[in-house]
């Protein structure tokens, strides 16, 4: 792994750091009037999300973790765990759904997740962009599916979930 110093960090940066793997959410260089210069930063552990905040002295070496970014494609549940395909590759792995997180609700066989990797460990994902965006408008939904249309966007096929305020039947929604 490439040694930066904490004068070439900047936000979304991943550091390999003795405490574990932490990317880089917020950091400021501070110049006192008296003494010397350090950079405060806050971080987030990739494996557990816990955020710290951390100081270190200006023109200090760290390491620069390489996330890779892989497509893989959601083949089947083996048990509790999910296997993907590379796509790239067409090797096979078992994610737990500890580590998929929140995107565990969301994938459905034959979709595509682009897989954040550090080394061969799977440490993030990214979803499609709709479900990304519906979630952030608050959208309470189970997915039918992603696929890419005819035009290449991605298609949603929505199964809203009702609530007592809105009480609605289990017909399917089509989003392009």
């Amino acid at each position: 792994m490439p040694a930066i110093t904490t004068n070439d960090i900047k936000n979304g940066m991943t550091l390999e750091l003795e405490d574990g793997l932490f990317q880089i959410v917020d950091f400021q260089h501070v110049k006192p009037g008296k003494g010397h210069a350090f950079v405060r930063t806050t971080l987030k552990n990739w494996r557990n999300g816990a955020v710290v905040d951390r100081t270190f002295r200006a023109g200090e070496k760290v390491e620069r973790a390489n996330i890779d970014k892989r497509e893989m494609n959601f083949l089947y549940r083996d048990g509790a765990d999910y296997v993907f395909m590379d796509n790239s590759t067409y090797d096979q792995m078992n994610v737990a759904p500890s580590v998929l997180g929140d995107a565990a609700n969301y994938v459905v066989e034959g979709s595509t997740v682009v897989m954040q990797m550090f080394g061969d460990e799977v440490v993030g994902t990214d979803l499609p962009a709709a479900v990304d965006w519906l979630m952030q408008q608050g959208v309470r939904f189970a997915p039918g599916g992603i696929r890419k249309g005819a035009a290449g966007f991605d298609i949603c096929f929505l199964h809203p979930k009702g609530s007592e305020e809105f009480p609605i039947s289990g017909e399917g929604v089509l989003i392009e």
